[in-house]
């Protein structure tokens, strides 16, 4: 199984980018996709899921600003990330899980594409 991440860069506040995951050797629609990002000298952080049958989960911290979706027929997941804030800098991972229930803990994920680096400044 491999995950592959991309998309981050460098954005100005209030910007937008999208993060798209691909996966090999996986299907997302089977189980739970998330967003993780860890900043600097902090933990790693779940941002958002999205369920198999497409229900969606957002962190408070991005809850309105971030969108999660999945495209089946590309087996790719994306966030769209809107009105970006200095805060939101990290290196943003995906990951899948073959629990049948939406969950941002880290360990409960089994799978993990390497990282990509969203940068937020003027």
């Amino acid at each position: 199984v491999q995950l592959q991440a991309s998309g981050g860069g460098l954005v100005q506040p209030g910007g937008s980018l999208r993060l798209s995951c691909v996966a090999s050797g996986f299907t997302f629609g089977d189980a739970a996709t998330g967003w993780f990002r860890q900043a600097p000298g902090k933990e790693r952080e779940g941002i958002s899921c999205i369920m198999w049958d497409g229900r969606t989960y957002y962190a408070d911290s991005v809850k309105g600003r971030f969108s999660i979706s999945r495209d089946n027929a590309k087996n790719t997941v994306y966030l769209q990330m809107n009105s970006l804030k200095p805060e939101d800098k990290a290196v943003y991972y995906c990951a899948a899980s073959q629990k049948w229930y939406p969950t941002f803990n880290s360990a409960e994920y089994d799978y993990w594409g390497q990282g990509t680096l969203v940068t937020v400044s003027s």
